[in-house]
């Protein structure tokens, strides 16, 4: 099994520590745990630009399972718990999320709500593959942006 592992992670890693950890990070980061996968992202990218590319994709992919995690995570909180009415505020924008449906998970890449809107999606019972292809829509541009602008705005000030 150790083998396997080391084959696996050799086969992930570029120089040393390169797409394996931008999937840990990314997928960590899409979790309600506080971390960010941008500086990791932008970093990995810096030092080996012609895996642009690969990095978005591992980045994306790490990120939408995070994701997918958090609709998870949602989806068995709404089963062990108790249902209490909830109070204005929150009825409507259960209401607002449940009317823009799957949707919505085209925010997921929003900081500090992005998270906690997958758990929703989840808690809701949103039909999960149509949130998870959501997500990956939604991650994937927010990273494609994020490098183009972040690296755009290197070569404006060089």
């Amino acid at each position: 099994m150790e083998a396997l592992l080391q084959t696996i992670l050799h086969l992930l890693a570029l120089p040393h520590y390169g797409l394996s950890t931008i999937f840990v990070v990314s997928f960590v980061s899409a979790t309600l745990l506080p971390l960010g996968s941008e500086p990791a992202v932008l970093g990995l990218i810096q030092i080996n630009p012609t895996q642009y590319w690969p990095v978005i994709f591992v980045a994306t992919l790490g990120n939408t399972l995070g994701g997918a995690v958090d609709w998870w995570t949602g989806y068995g909180a709404n089963r062990m718990t108790r249902h209490d009415a909830p109070d204005s505020a929150h009825s409507r924008a259960l209401a607002w999320l449940v009317k823009l449906g799957p949707k919505a998970c085209l925010l997921a890449w929003l900081p500090l709500v992005g998270d906690p809107l997958c758990t929703l999606a989840g808690w809701l019972k949103l039909p999960f593959w149509p949130c998870v292809a959501y997500m990956l829509i939604g991650k994937f541009l927010r990273y494609v942006v994020m490098t183009a602008a972040f690296f755009g705005g290197l070569q404006w000030l060089s």
